[in-house]
This record gives structure tokens, sequence and C-alpha cells, in this order.
């Protein structure tokens, strides 16, 4: 037998990228302060959390400070919109 040591491959990595990642939660806060606001569903989809995720969520941003608003659309759902956002800390 013969003791070789074994060379490691060096691992590359990735370019940097320039603009950070956005946080899910970010993506929630963008799409209630759309003008038409975003559904349950649409949350869900976007995001890929559960519902009881995406209202836990909506809770969340209420206890930061951001006014939510629900309505019903003309087919019974709930649609959320962001009224008035939290003050910048």
């Amino acid at each position: 037998m013969t003791n070789t040591a074994k060379t490691r491959k060096s691992r590359v990595s990735k370019p940097k990228t320039d603009t950070p990642r956005k946080s899910k939660t970010a993506l929630v806060r963008e799409m209630l302060q759309r003008a038409d606001g975003a559904g349950l569903d649409e949350l869900c989809k976007m995001t890929g959390w559960q519902s009881h995720t995406v209202r836990a969520a909506l809770s969340g941003l209420r206890k930061a400070g951001d006014v939510i608003d629900r309505t019903k659309n003309e087919d019974g759902k709930s649609i959320y919109r962001i009224t008035a956002a939290a003050e910048a800390q």
C-alpha cells in the first residue's frame, strides 16, 4: 500500500451580486402596497407559504405598524392592501 496524499479540489465561489436578496416578508409588503392589493392565494403562491403562515406574516406587519385593509372582491375572496405604511426607524 502506498500513502499518497489526496488533493482537495478547490471550490470556486459564485460571484456576489450587487443587489441583496429580498426576504419573503418584504415581498409580501410589496404585493400589499400595490393599488389592487393581493389575495391570500396569490400571497401563498408567491411565497411558497401555507395560508396560516401568510396570515401570521400579515399580523407581524400589523404589529410593525402597517395598516392593512381587508376587503372582499366580487368573488367573495379577501383582498389585503396596505393603506398606511409604518414609519421607518
